[in-house]
């Protein structure tokens, strides 16, 4: 018999009541409403992954310098396999040095340090540096071009087509806002250790031809510059695409996650980047609801020598809500009544499903918390037949 438990909790400072829901499949939609100037548009929790606000979130747009994202994390993934080190010296072919748009001017024929190219790429944006990075780790651009998109791939950025390493216009060079949002979570997880680039403000490289004085860039970055939390990542521009944005700021415990594309200045930029990243800060917070290990529940157990097994949540779960809205929020644990002995530890039994109103629904699988044996003849015949007349004991 499928049987639905429902648990009382405290959330933070609030008590919800808890009643039984539907099942349902993860929410898509946003759990608040925002009217944003950028075409394309996602801001999420980074710990919990939940979707604040979202606008054309899987519309295939431009990514412009935004895919150097893509980029950086094949050269980090490099480093750390032990394929590259940070003073390895890459060569400067005739196609890096001519290509356009923003530069770190690297020399023609010239070799550059790959940490320099690292802080070119990010910090000025540089499509030379990009070039001379792909060009040394994949021979070509071109097949760079093709491994970024098989990386994408696994990282879960299903709609990701790359066809160079710089963002370079190409109309199959797309990405869209929620793949971003994927790629920027997966860059600050994977490789913290390299994460610090993203923050720095300038880098000097170069000599200018004319003044004969060291070329120093000031990142792009326009959050980096505003009391927001923010410590990185990455814009874009190009005529097609508009002016855009990835970009994570953390406050406390909290980082948000945001990707924009499609304004229309960069000061256009700077202010709807400031103002949404302030909303999802002061309107919405994260609540804990389980730690990991915690015990959710107990289910019976069907012929065993225990009558009962505990439901473990095997990962800490937390909501992303809305701070006016906390009431109304329900769990549900789900499973069939009683689970068949034998019962081994760690498998999964049970889920969790977790609803706010009509705002987020997940659903998180619940694993046994201990091994229970079956029975021998004579004691399933005892307990079938106990069972069947009384029904399982409550302890």
């Amino acid at each position: 018999m499928r049987v639905s438990s429902s648990i009382k909790f405290a959330i933070a400072a609030f008590a919800a009541v808890l009643a039984a829901v539907t099942v349902a499949q993860p929410a898509r939609a946003q759990l608040g409403q925002v009217e944003t100037l950028a075409r394309q548009m996602i801001l999420l929790d980074y710990d919990t992954g939940t979707v604040i606000f979202e606008k054309n979130s899987d519309e295939l747009m431009p990514p412009s310098s935004m895919s150097k994202l893509m980029t950086a994390y094949l050269v980090f993934q490099q480093i750390e396999a032990g394929k590259l080190r940070m003073d390895d010296m890459l060569p400067v072919s005739e196609k890096a040095w001519r290509i356009q748009g923003s530069k770190m001017f690297v020399p023609i024929g010239g070799r550059v340090k790959v940490e320099d190219l690292i802080r070119g790429m990010i910090i000025q944006s540089g499509n030379d540096a990009c070039v001379v990075l792909a060009e040394g780790i994949a021979g070509t651009e071109e097949r760079f071009a093709e491994m970024a998109t098989e990386k994408a791939r696994e990282l879960g950025m299903k709609n990701t087509t790359l066809r160079n390493a710089s963002g370079w216009p190409d109309p199959q060079h797309l990405m869209t806002a929620r793949d971003l949002a994927i790629l920027a979570k997966a860059l600050i997880k994977d490789f913290p250790q390299h994460y610090h680039f993203y923050s720095e403000k300038e880098f000097t490289y170069g000599i200018d031809q004319v003044t004969k004085k060291p070329i120093t860039q000031g990142n792009r970055n326009p959050m980096l510059y505003k009391d927001v939390g923010a410590d990185g990542l990455k814009t874009g521009h190009t005529d097609a695409a508009g002016y855009g944005l990835t970009v994570s700021a953390k406050r406390g415990d909290r980082r948000l996650v945001m990707v924009f594309n499609g304004l229309k200045s960069m000061n256009e930029r700077s202010r709807e980047a400031e103002r949404l990243l302030e909303l999802g800060f002061s309107q919405f917070d994260n609540y804990k609801l389980f730690t990991a290990g915690a015990v959710v529940d107990e289910a019976d157990v069907w012929l065993g020598n225990a009558q009962r097994v505990p439901l473990v949540i095997e990962k800490s779960l937390a909501l992303t809500l809305p701070r006016q809205s906390k009431a109304g929020v329900k769990v549900t644990v789900v499973y069939d009544n009683p689970i068949p002995a034998p019962v081994v530890k760690g498998t999964p039994v049970a889920k969790l499903v977790v609803s706010n109103q009509n705002a987020t629904v997940m659903e998180v699988p619940l694993v046994a918390g201990a091994d229970v044996q079956q029975l021998g003849f004579t004691g399933r015949i005892s307990a079938a037949v106990s069972y069947l007349l009384w029904g399982a004991k409550k302890q």
